[in-house]
């Protein structure tokens, strides 16, 4: 008898897969990552290249005929004191490491860890520094606490004597360390949240009271961080060119970045040899605190304290010492910030600013009616408001498209491409400017002569500098996603692009909005590459600022100060606002 085998079901119809271009035998997804390395290491490269070659060149690039040599490391110590550049950068450097510590350690504790009144605002008070340049507080310190400032002269009237010196490098340091204390918070405030608060708990447990806690269980555990953003802020201490611009200029305190720029832009006759060696030297200093931070990180696994265990932390209770901490922490805020802010945003309102005369009777338009006159002055707001616009969108997509090839395509240099739009970050803003002038100077087929002087080289170099925030910012979003919705899109039949624009794209799309926010105002805030790449038409705020403070004009300096800020203020609030709403949209769809 015949056996009758039941029927089998129905086969699934088989698509093929698409089929895609390839070429000269590559597929696009190569292109585009061949295109994306080959981009980042010509803008990492474009300014660096030009400056360690001129370091050995006996005489500047445009003349023929150089002699390669170490003559210009020579004359750099012996002739151009650049020894005691060097002495003051790092006294410059530790000392603002040191302060900004002392100001934002002890805050991140007490704000993150312990029940203090008014801790959110504490917490958000400490973040909007980030917004503002210390080019604009430095003029607000200056308005304040300067020898004729305000609060300046109240105090003489007072005391008999001024207490403190801001033209000095104690100065320039404690204005550059309330400008760089909230990085340093941040970090810190961001390792408490994300700590396992058991081992407080235990600490409770035993008996320990809320101050030996914090000794010996929550500062041990802070010690990363602190590492980290100590040799952030030293990094940013070397390249910073406002603050002793303002500062220690004026009484011929000269650190690396005055050094070039006095030699290279005020000087009639500049020597390009000495600037090339010195520029080479501190991106030397630069990359290896990068590198040294890198390394940090890399070992960095035995401070773990976050574990699949979840707990829900319990702040301490300081008891009549939060009051103390609440007093500190305000008179960092209003002091430090507040104040200066206030004052040069009051300046910009009035014709005479000092204590001798009531501001309010002084009051007048005319410092902004003068900038909305003259055209250069309206000019160069157009002109920072483009740049960060049109730089801010460019960064933000070449941030993606990095983040893609180095953490989400089997690429083999994809290590390189994260290495190169990381490697920005050890390039300070002036030697970034000098290196592009350089470059742009002996760019092939005269590119460099329709980008010098334009906003094209203002956007280059501005957003070199931006590349890293935009990397940093969407980097861990593309972490957070599984890649079981990769391998799905390729058993689809789906290259990577197709992967990417498909699936990706949209779970990204915060991710990016974030970064487009970062590097806008990052590029707003940006003005030491237009010291070198900036032409009489091409002026941003920053460079503008410079020029009328020279001059003298205070009142338009701080008129332009004051519609910076609140241009960042009005941005930052709607891309805020915008942002709040749409996860609830998508809650919504859901």
């Amino acid at each position: 008898m015949t056996t009758l085998s039941p029927p089998s079901p129905p086969r699934p119809a088989v698509h093929p897969p698409p089929r895609y271009r390839r070429p000269l035998g590559l597929t696009r997804e190569s292109w585009l990552q061949y295109a994306v390395l080959l981009l980042l290491a010509v803008l990492v490269l474009a300014p660096v290249v030009p400056t360690l070659y001129q370091s050995f060149l006996d005489r500047p690039l445009y003349e023929a005929g150089g002699v390669l040599g170490a003559g210009n490391y020579v004359r750099l110590f012996t002739e151009a004191g650049f020894g005691r550049v060097v002495l003051n950068t790092a006294l410059f450097a530790g000392l603002t490491t040191v302060l900004s510590l002392a100001i934002a350690v002890p805050m991140a504790v007490v704000v993150v860890r312990t029940k203090l009144p008014g801790g959110r605002v504490f917490a958000a008070a400490m973040q909007w520094p980030f917004f503002i340049s210390s080019l604009i507080l430095g003029f607000g310190w200056i308005t304040m606490y300067g020898p004729a400032g305000f609060v300046s002269v109240e105090v003489r009237q007072i005391l008999g004597f001024l207490p403190w010196n801001l033209y000095s490098i104690p100065g320039m340091a404690m204005t550059e360390a309330v400008a760089l204390a909230p990085i340093v918070y941040t970090f810190c405030a961001n390792a408490l949240r994300q700590s396992d608060a058991s081992l407080e708990a235990a600490a409770q447990v035993c008996g320990a009271r809320p101050l030996r806690i914090l000794r010996s269980v929550i500062l041990p555990l802070l010690r990363p961080p602190i590492v980290y953003s100590s040799i952030l802020v030293i990094s940013m201490s070397v390249e910073t060119l406002s603050v002793p611009l303002l500062f220690g200029q004026p009484v011929g305190i000269d650190v690396f970045s005055t050094f070039l720029y006095r030699n290279g832009l005020q000087s009639i006759n500049p020597d390009y040899g000495v600037l090339g060696a010195a520029s080479a030297l501190i991106l030397l200093v630069t990359i290896s605190l990068v590198a040294l931070q890198a390394k940090l990180l890399k070992d960095a696994q035995r401070f773990v304290s976050v574990r699949g265990k979840a707990t829900r932390p319990r702040r301490l209770d300081l008891g009549w010492l939060k009051w103390i901490s609440v007093a500190a922490i305000a008179f960092y805020v209003v002091m430090g910030a507040l104040i200066p802010i206030g004052g040069l945003v009051l300046r910009s309102f009035t014709q005479v600013f000092t204590p001798l005369q009531s501001p309010f009777k002084t009051l007048t338009g005319d410092n902004y009616e003068r900038i909305f006159t003259y055209p250069v002055y309206v000019q160069s707001i157009v002109n920072s408001l483009l740049v960060a616009a049109i730089g801010a969108v460019l960064v933000s997509a070449l941030s993606l498209a990095a983040v893609m090839v180095a953490r989400r395509s089997s690429f083999r240099f994809g290590r390189a491409v994260e290495y190169l739009a990381l490697a920005p970050q050890a390039m300070p803003g002036i030697i970034v400017g000098i290196g592009l002038f350089w470059a742009l100077a002996f760019a092939p087929f005269g590119l460099g002569t329709l980008i010098q002087g334009t906003l094209w080289a203002l956007i280059i170099g501005f957003g070199l500098r931006a590349l890293p925030s935009g990397f940093g910012s969407i980097a861990p979003s593309i972490m957070q996603i599984g890649r079981e919705l990769d391998h799905a899109a390729r058993v689809s039949g789906a290259d990577w692009v197709r992967m990417f624009t498909r699936i990706l794209a949209a779970l990204l799309r915060p991710a990016f909005a974030g970064a487009l926010i970062l590097t806008f105002v990052t590029l707003l805030k940006e003005y030491s590459p237009a010291v070198f790449l900036a032409s009489a038409d091409t002026n941003i705020i920053g460079t503008t600022m410079l020029e009328l403070w020279v001059q003298g004009n205070t009142g338009s300096v701080a008129a332009l100060a004051s519609l910076q800020i609140a241009i960042t203020a009005t941005f930052v609030g709607l891309a805020g606002l915008l942002l709040k709403g749409r996860p609830q949209k998508a809650d919504d769809n859901a």
